[in-house]
């Protein structure tokens, strides 16, 4: 049996793994590629399998970077099933024809643009007839229950504690009467205590174990996080500005209402308006309205106390265009939350747009942001965007809380992978991360579990599986292999400034004067290093 890595595979997003059994084959989940342009116009590369020859998709959950090539998948020949929990089905209702209606607005200014210039029009990555048509194929599964995919192959989905219907799938595979192999793929593993969503349910045992890295080389900070937010909120109102909130629509929308709901019943903010301003936010909250029974306890008897989240009588939902421009010429302060929670698209660019060159306003992030993406950028301090097609010079106040995420921290991922016995060969494959936090949980695995094989596949690597014979075959891609290169340099990098960083600290308290002389230094030496990047076209 083979297990193809197709996407996740050092980078954190575009998940997408291929299961070959007894010509039988099986994708766990089928992500878009997030992020940089090189790692976006993957999206619209051939599949590397034949869609026709696919029998059957196991999706882990509905954020787009594991659901969101499924229309695509389905367009050019798969007939099979769409196995996902029902609050998976039902948030796929709403998030895949919005990502369709994504691909034909940005294709529509695209080929207005070209047709300009001469170029020859593109059509969309898939269209919402497309998105429409693929949600028939799906089918909903409890938690917990056994479902038959076909002879050889079954699978469990438990609760990954991530988002509303996210699972862990177990898969058990028999291939030539051989021996019951069983592979557990992590999906995205959610932060314990988490309000709204449960705790990530725990796997006994495993032959093969696919886990994420995300947050691979770092821990959540431990803090009174609606303390936190009630001060930026109430700062910015203070300053006269707007405090815009880039958040995924799925799952951070909705637990941000959480805690400014709860103060806002405590009175530690005043009515300040609260606007939802994405429609798939605002239909993704009722979904959640309607799959309470998924809740935990507590928030459940919140709820039942407190009534629900539509009693804020200053909360507003922003369904159409209009109701969206208005609120940038409206008079007081206002907290908008708005999509993409990485700002590469969507509504979140508008109010960007005129909130950014605000020293008033504060932009919050709250999420993880990927290499490339604007809020990355933000996050890293840039000072001047262009948005829309115009430049934006960066004043306002940029802040991220940590926290709020809802992927596990390296610690939280240790903790979950203690609870499995590992059967022989004990391999662990890591993937949906970037190089260096994969680096980070690779040596804290290696170092708990000594006996374990750990290996973080590239894009298109092969897992061959023979009687418990495990063989990587990697696939010869030009830019794969400028990739390997890269990491590998990147690691020597992190391996000379850990060694640097050491000698540097016992220098210091040596002699602390040399402190103000070594930050000059190395600050001109990272104007050095900048210097290069630009010439080499890097911002």
């Amino acid at each position: 049996m083979n297990l193809q890595f197709l996407g996740a595979a050092h980078t954190v997003t575009g998940s997408c793994f291929l299961l070959e059994v007894n010509e039988k084959n099986i994708l766990i989940d089928c992500g878009m590629f997030q992020g940089g342009r090189q790692l976006r116009e993957r999206n619209y590369e051939p599949f590397r399998f034949s869609p026709q020859e696919i029998d059957s998709v196991l999706l882990t959950h509905a954020h787009i970077d594991h659901c969101g090539l499924i229309p695509k998948l389905c367009r050019e020949g798969f007939k099979g099933k769409i196995y996902a929990t029902k609050a998976t089905c039902d948030l796929a209702k709403i998030m895949l024809p919005d990502s369709a209606h994504i691909q034909e607005s940005d294709a529509e200014i695209m080929n207005r643009k070209g047709l300009r210039v001469g170029r020859i029009p593109i059509a969309p990555l898939y269209t919402i007839a497309d998105a429409e048509k693929s949600l028939l194929q799906f089918k909903a599964i409890e938690y917990d229950k056994k479902i038959e995919i076909n002879d050889n192959i079954s699978a469990v989905f438990l609760d990954a504690g991530h988002i509303l219907g996210s699972a862990i799938i177990e898969v058990y595979v028999r291939e030539n009467n051989e021996k019951p192999v069983k592979f557990v793929f992590s999906g995205d593993i959610g932060q314990p205590g988490q309000p709204i969503i449960k705790d990530p349910s725990y796997v006994d045992n495993t032959d093969y174990l696919i886990i994420e890295s995300t947050y691979g080389d770092r821990l959540h900070e431990i803090y009174d996080k609606e303390s936190a937010l009630a001060e930026i909120i109430n700062d910015t109102i203070e300053r006269g500005g707007n405090l815009i909130i880039p958040a995924f629509a799925v799952g951070r929308t909705q637990k941000l209402l959480y805690y400014i709901y709860r103060l806002w019943k405590q009175k530690r903010i005043d009515d300040i308006p609260i606007v939802i301003d994405s429609p798939l936010a605002v239909a993704a909250t009722e979904v959640f309205a309607a799959n309470m029974k998924n809740f935990d306890k507590q928030t459940i008897e919140m709820l039942k106390r407190s009534g629900k989240l539509s009693e804020m009588p200053q909360l507003k939902m922003c369904r159409t265009a209009q109701e969206s421009k208005a609120l940038n010429s409206s008079e007081g302060s206002a907290i908008i939350i708005s999509a993409s929670g990485m700002c590469d698209a969507g509504r979140i660019l508008h109010h960007l747009k005129h909130n950014l060159w605000r020293p008033e306003s504060t932009i919050l992030f709250v999420g993880y942001q990927a290499e490339g993406a604007l809020g990355r950028r933000l996050v890293d301090g840039i000072k001047r965007v262009k948005i829309l097609g115009e430049e934006v010079a960066v004043r306002a106040r940029i802040f991220q809380l940590d926290g709020f995420s809802a992927h596990g921290d390296y610690k939280q991922i240790l903790d979950w992978v203690s609870h499995i016995h590992m059967n022989e060969p004990q391999q662990i494959f890591l993937v949906h991360g970037e190089p260096l936090g994969i680096q980070s949980l690779q040596e804290k695995i290696k170092k708990e579990y000594k006996k374990y094989n750990i290996y973080a596949p590239f894009y298109a690597d092969t897992a061959h599986i023979e009687n418990t014979k495990c063989t990587i075959i990697s696939t010869d891609i030009p830019e794969v292999a400028v990739e390997k290169e890269m990491e590998e340099f990147l690691q020597l990098i992190d391996s000379e400034y850990r060694q640097w960083r050491k000698k540097l600290l016992a220098a210091v308290i040596r002699n602390p004067q040399i402190m103000e002389s070594s930050m000059r230094q190395a600050q001109k030496g990272w104007r050095y290093v900048k210097r290069i990047f630009k010439d080499f076209g890097i911002n």
